[in-house]
């Protein structure tokens, strides 16, 4: 069984049921707070890609010859 397969049983046998257990306002704020890591998440992937990006492009404009005897 895969890690990924792992996973899901363990949300199946032993996760779900804990969350069917809650009183309802308990399971909205599980919720809220899975929507806030999703939401987080994506940010923090937005931000590297960005980065990645920026890293890419200022590379270009700077590791160039005229700028290396300029360092010298």
């Amino acid at each position: 069984m895969t890690n990924h397969e792992n996973f899901f049983l363990f949300l199946l046998v032993w996760f779900i049921p804990k969350i069917r257990s809650l009183p309802p306002d308990k399971v909205t704020e599980i919720i809220d707070f899975v929507y806030f890591l999703s939401q987080k998440h994506q940010q923090q992937s937005l931000t590297h890609s960005i980065t990645q990006l920026s890293e890419t492009a200022v590379e270009k404009i700077w590791d160039n010859a005229e700028d290396d005897n300029a360092d010298n």
